[in-house]
């Protein structure tokens, strides 16, 4: 066999196995975009039925009609944002320390930081519940962003340690004989320098924060500050689910999510880059 023969067997299988993964993330997608504008005589059609007979928005009306669901999707809004804005101001301060002092063991600290952000979120539930039972922050904005800042911080701790340690200390002692204070050099210089870093966690932060579901359903499962998320769960009847307006509502949940990591993804690869080779 020439090497050109292997060569085109190879590209061959790679393109196959591309198409492949490719496939079973996308089709999934698509067929719930589908089965948000059929009825539920559509969706349960043999043979498939693929397209539905007319094109409308009943579903995607009957979404808002039958719960205030653009109330949920405020209250997902408002503690993804309050989490990001938390997460990024505590651990931009708590990198550049962890960079700049030295202390004995900071690649211990680190490396359990990491490991604290792998723990199952569902460990952490009954400590964080009895803590915002006591501070009498369940259902509310702020306890579940407290909660979800808890799972957030350690990766972005970790993430944003590794830009700091790129700068050189040449930039803040430059920074200190022109007479900048140490906050001075750390918001006006510092972070801007790692604003590739800091867009990145950011992102990342309010995808998950907007996606969660357990911490949600636990210390938030009043309607006035309930999410989007647990939501989707209370369409569902004693015995029957109207999965074409499920369908619909699931869209709505995620597509906002889908365009801005579209429009933003040449950033956010290049935030985790960098972080990965300064890191």
């Amino acid at each position: 066999m020439s090497n050109k023969t292997k060569k085109n067997i190879e590209n061959g299988a790679l393109y196959v196995f591309v198409i492949t993964f490719v496939s079973s993330i996308l089709l999934p997608f698509i067929w719930l975009i589908l089965g948000s504008f059929k009825n539920m005589k559509e969706l349960f059609n043999v043979p498939v039925q693929i397209l539905p007979s007319t094109w409308n928005l009943d579903n995607y009306v009957a979404v808002f009609q039958s719960q205030p669901f653009g109330k949920y999707i405020i209250n997902s809004f408002v503690i993804s944002l309050m989490s990001t804005l938390i997460v990024i101001v505590i651990a931009s301060m708590t990198s550049y320390s962890i960079a700049r002092v030295e202390i004995k063991g900071k690649k211990i600290m680190l490396a359990a930081l990491l490991s604290i952000s792998l723990l199952p979120p569902v460990t952490l539930l009954n400590p964080i519940y009895q803590l915002l039972s006591k501070l009498h922050l369940l259902n509310s904005y702020l306890g579940l962003s407290m909660a979800l800042v808890a799972t957030e911080l350690p990766m972005a701790v970790w993430f944003l340690t590794s830009f700091f340690q790129t700068i050189p200390m040449e930039v803040e002692e430059s920074a200190m004989i022109d007479g900048a204070s140490v906050t001075t050099t750390f918001t006006k210089i510092l972070i801007p320098l790692i604003t590739p870093g800091i867009f990145t966690v950011s992102i990342l932060t309010f995808i998950n924060a907007w996606n969660n579901y357990l911490f949600a359903q636990v210390f938030n499962p009043l309607e006035k500050a309930r999410t989007v998320t647990v939501a989707l769960t209370l369409f569902q009847q004693e015995y029957y689910v109207p999965w074409h307006i499920v369908s619909a509502a699931a869209i709505i949940v995620t597509a906002p999510l889908i365009i801005v990591v579209l429009v933003l993804q040449k950033r956010i690869i290049s935030g985790m880059m960098d972080g990965g080779v300064k890191g």
